[in-house]
């Protein structure tokens, strides 16, 4: 995300881009959403995440546009290169008066739109063949305030994604391995609620617990951020079969317990109080813009992709409906926990101790093995965003500046706070409002604007979003204006009650 283009990687079959952008929105936002669902309302909740979910398909699709316009920009300027390169070696070997017509003729030309490419027989020039990340995008596009702009939202969102995993992490070890009644295995999900003041182990307090695990969260992964990390395939296989596995399980348990009229829990239609959390957790749930680039290029045949985007985000409702209706109807709303998984650490809902520790476990792999290359990723936007032409950074703040501002800031905040539903609501209905919303609705409107300055008005990109009246992106900008100003209000107007 830190800009530039990179090579596009193997190619694979469009139902397996499909996979990976299931894999890639379905992550640690969908584990805080059943009680999220539970504080707002089932009604109210379904509704809103419906209509998130057409926006972000939405401004996913305009995303795609400029990724096209981008790879249309880079293709023309190479081309124009290479014509450059030809005229010179064409007047360096002596050229005649009619030569030096024709390239008065071509110069004239540069001025006028280009439309011979599209005439041609040639490739399509929009084909999105390079991997053009959003920041590359940002500068292609946007003026200098835009661009700064642009690393400033996507930087406030990355340390927010930290913060919440670095939350996640030492909330769920404290959660399992912490009892009052010295029994780890069956502590969680009983309904009873545990304050930060009590004991865990002798005269250790629950936060003292989650603060020794956050600092050893701190240490085993923090060095990571001072190196290059990179995802391996198998760690990916690995990381996808265990979230999959968690998920059915947390589904088909629920059900079960349902099935056999153990349900506990009795959601109310609608609480007011709670949108702005499902808002942040909803936005936070269906993020996947600032990954597109990477996820779409490969993508061997693209003819279909915007219907593709599409049966995805039908799928990922789908799946977010059954895992938070389940929920809130097996437990109840005061029982449900921040992350999900910690409700099947009970022995009441399963009695096989590994189950219960695979879930209650499941976000320490998973997220760990996801923090390092997130952290890696800010760090370098950091160093895109103060880069200048030709210049390079000293050592130490090469090395030791960049990871520090890096990792420091959202380990305080996990310090500070482990309430994690809060910290999805805040990053998603911030930053991720901005990455969902603003930033798309903006590539959109000005990548349309610069494709026709330069290749003229009846210049058509083959992957034109569906949404392609001006309406559309106008009615993006103001939703997610608005949604900055209903969340400050609501967080005011809670804040002067208490």
């Amino acid at each position: 995300m830190a800009g530039g283009i990179t090579d596009t990687g193997e190619l694979y079959s469009p139902y397996v881009g499909l996979v990976y952008m299931f894999n890639l929105i379905v992550g640690t936002g969908a584990l805080t959403m059943p009680k999220a669902f539970a504080t707002a309302g089932w009604l109210v909740s379904l509704v809103l995440l419906m209509f998130l979910g057409f926006m972000s398909y939405m401004t996913t699709t305009f995303v795609v546009e400029a990724m096209a316009a981008a790879n249309a920009q880079l293709r023309w300027k190479r081309m124009e290169k290479r014509k450059e390169d030809d005229e010179d070696e064409d007047s360096s070997s002596g050229v005649s008066d009619s030569d030096v017509l024709l390239q008065d003729g071509y110069e004239r030309a540069e001025t006028r739109p280009i439309l011979s490419v599209q005439r041609r027989g040639s490739p399509n020039i929009f084909e999105i063949t390079e991997r053009v990340e959003m920041g590359q995008m940002a500068s292609m596009f946007f003026n200098k305030v835009g661009v700064n702009l642009f690393y400033f939202c996507i930087i406030i969102y990355l340390y927010g994604d930290l913060a919440i995993y670095a939350a996640a992490v030492p909330v769920s070890l404290m959660q399992v391995t912490c009892s009052a009644t010295g029994n780890h295995s069956c502590s969680v999900g009983d309904g009873t609620k545990y304050n930060d003041t009590d004991k865990c182990w002798g005269p250790i307090r629950r936060i003292d617990a989650y603060r020794l695990y956050l600092a050893a969260f701190t240490l085993l992964l923090g060095p990571f951020t001072f190196f290059n990390v990179q995802k391996t395939k198998y760690l990916q296989i690995m990381t996808s079969l265990m979230r999959w596995i968690a998920f059915i399980l947390m589904i088909i348990l629920a059900l079960i317990r349902i099935s056999r009229g153990q349900a506990e829990g009795h959601p109310s239609m609608a609480q007011l109080s709670g949108i702005r959390n499902l808002f942040g957790v909803c936005v936070y749930s269906f993020m996947c813009q600032h990954s597109l680039p990477s996820l779409i290029t490969p993508i061997s045949k693209k003819k279909h992709v915007n219907k593709l985007v599409l049966l995805d985000y039908i799928l990922i409702l789908a799946f977010y409906s059954l895992l938070s209706f389940t929920a809130i109807y097996c437990f109840r709303n005061d029982t449900l926990m921040d992350m999900y998984t910690l409700n099947f650490t009970n022995c009441e809902i399963i009695n096989v101790a590994f189950i219960r520790y695979f879930l209650g476990l499941f976000p320490v792999f998973t997220i760990s093995t996801n923090f390092p290359i997130i952290a890696v990723t800010l760090r370098n936007n950091w160093k895109t965003l103060f880069h200048r032409e030709g210049g390079t950074y000293p050592w130490v703040v090469d090395r030791i500046v960049f990871p520090v501002i890096t990792l420091i800031p959202p380990v305080l905040v996990a310090f500070c706070t482990h309430d994690l539903e809060s910290l999805v609501g805040i990053t998603g209905a911030y930053a991720g409002n901005g990455i969902q919303y603003l930033i798309p609705a903006f590539l959109a409107y000005c990548s349309r604007k610069d494709t026709q300055l330069v290749f003229g008005s009846g210049t058509v990109n083959k992957h034109l979003s569906p949404f392609r009246h001006t309406f559309w992106i106008v009615f993006v900008l103001i939703w997610g204006f608005s949604c900055f100003v209903f969340v400050t209000a609501n967080i005011v107007l809670s804040e002067s009650k208490l």
